[in-house]
């Protein structure tokens, strides 16, 4: 029989498919994280803690960029979902050929946008004149790179609507290789400092992009899209935007809270600034089994909405719940005990060491409501509660932005601050997020099957 490529998480035990689902997009997810981590780790090593931080000063900067092509690509992803599960294959096809037209525009726009504006952002976020030359140059480089990251975050999003989380890891495999051999062929082979590394990361995720792409066009049946399919559809772009834009305004606010924070770590000097891209590195690694289980809770809500299968969503939430909490309560004492080693890994000076373990000593009490907040995040998005999914954004920027610069000026916390002001936010956004599910109102996006409506989305 042949391979399709595609999985119905409509039927069979929601434990089984949670998992199966997930444990591909861990491993992929990880893959991905060794992009930075392996920046993080050869730049630091080879190049030296100011070149460390000229990367890490880019990061939020970065995140804020992607953001809107990413929030797009996963709002695309839910409405190809709900049309799965509804059993709806050609307003499947419609909509990925849709999608495409929406990513190509998200990507030049905001590519644009990073590689003119880079250096005065960087400038208005107080980032330290011994590092601002090179965190200008490592921008600018990675903004010119966005079609590639775009590309694979649009392929991913649509397969993954479709059952399919493996495809995107093989290339993703791949493409990490690609990227530990370019970084240390650019940075101690050829001198390039973070230019080289930044060149090795596009080039990488350009190659896990059109791999993804070739093999989902020869293998996925999906995308397969007979001309009928291929005109501009008004009404599935509208869809697409009114589900893609609350999610895709969701990543900016937090990546602009994310920004704020970076202004206030920026202003402590270059060693604390090393210390929070290490820590920072360290806890993207910790949130990859909560994000990779939040998105296939959104993936397996999504086709369980479409179907009309409520109480199926809800005791899948359970389910994920609970691995979640165990996840969080395994990584609590490594992170208090273990801190030391795992920042020898990102850097040498030993002040830098000392204050990031201290601070993943702090973070790492508040790994349950940050798990809480990605798996019914995941539920949330997946019933298309777009409204929800703004408004979570808001809670989390404005968190982070009454948090820690007030936390910073306390004598008694001082530094620290900046850590605690992640921390609080974590705590407030996941209390938040959790009654939002309770509150219920995530089951009124109605599906097609209970309706014989053709909207799949309710904002």
């Amino acid at each position: 029989m042949k391979k399709t490529y595609v999985t119905d998480m409509t039927v069979g035990k929601p434990l089984g498919l949670l998992v199966s689902f997930m444990l591909p997009l861990l491993i992929g997810n990880i893959f991905q994280q060794l992009y930075n981590m392996v920046d993080s780790i050869i730049v630091g090593q080879y190049v030296g803690a100011d070149a460390l931080a000229a990367v890490g000063a880019t990061g939020s900067l970065n995140f804020l960029i992607f953001s809107l092509c990413g929030g797009m690509a996963n709002g695309t992803g839910v409405v190809i979902s709900q049309h799965f599960g509804a059993g709806k294959n050609d307003q499947v096809k419609n909509t990925i050929i849709n999608a495409a037209y929406i990513m190509l525009f998200c990507a030049v726009l905001m590519g644009g946008i990073g590689v003119i504006f880079a250096r005065k952002i960087l400038i208005f976020l107080n980032t330290p004149d011994n590092i601002l030359d090179s965190s200008t140059l490592y921008m600018t480089i990675i903004c010119f790179g966005i079609l590639g990251v775009s590309l694979y975050n649009a392929v991913s999003a649509i397969l993954r609507a479709v059952g399919d989380s493996k495809t995107p890891l093989y290339f993703l495999m791949v493409s990490s290789v690609v990227n530990i051999v370019l970084d240390l062929l650019f940075i101690r082979g050829f001198s390039w400092g973070v230019a080289g590394a930044a060149f090795a990361t596009i080039i990488a995720q350009l190659i896990s992009g059109i791999g993804s792409l070739i093999f989902a066009l020869v293998k996925n049946p999906f995308f397969r899209i007979e001309k009928k399919y291929r005109s501009l559809n008004r009404g599935i772009i509208w869809q697409c935007i009114r589900m893609g834009v609350p999610l895709a305004f969701q990543s900016s606010l937090i990546a602009i809270s994310c920004v704020a924070l970076q202004s206030v770590v920026n202003t402590f000097g270059s060693v604390v600034v090393a210390a929070f891209t290490a820590t920072s590195r360290i806890e993207q690694l910790v949130q990859q089994p909560y994000n990779s289980l939040g998105m296939s809770v959104s993936t397996y809500t999504g086709q369980n909405i479409g179907a009309g299968q409520l109480e199926r969503v809800k005791k899948g939430y359970r389910i994920a719940f609970l691995l979640m909490a165990v996840f969080s309560f395994t990584m609590l004492p490594l992170a208090q005990f273990f801190g030391n080693p795992i920042m020898r890994l990102f850097v040498s000076e030993p002040e830098v060491i000392e204050m990031g373990a201290h601070a993943l000593k702090l973070t790492s009490w508040f790994y349950l409501p940050l798990g809480m907040i990605y798996i019914t995040r995941g539920l949330l998005n997946g019933a298309g509660d777009a409204a929800f999914a703004f408004m979570n954004g808001i809670i989390e920027m404005m968190g982070r932005i009454c948090f820690a610069k007030p936390l910073t000026l306390i004598p008694q916390v001082g530094v620290w601050g900046v850590w605690l002001a992640t921390a609080f936010t974590w705590l407030l956004t996941g209390v938040l997020t959790f009654l939002r599910y309770l509150q219920g109102k995530w089951k009124k996006h109605v599906t097609p099957k209970e309706t014989g409506q053709e909207e799949l989305v309710e904002v």
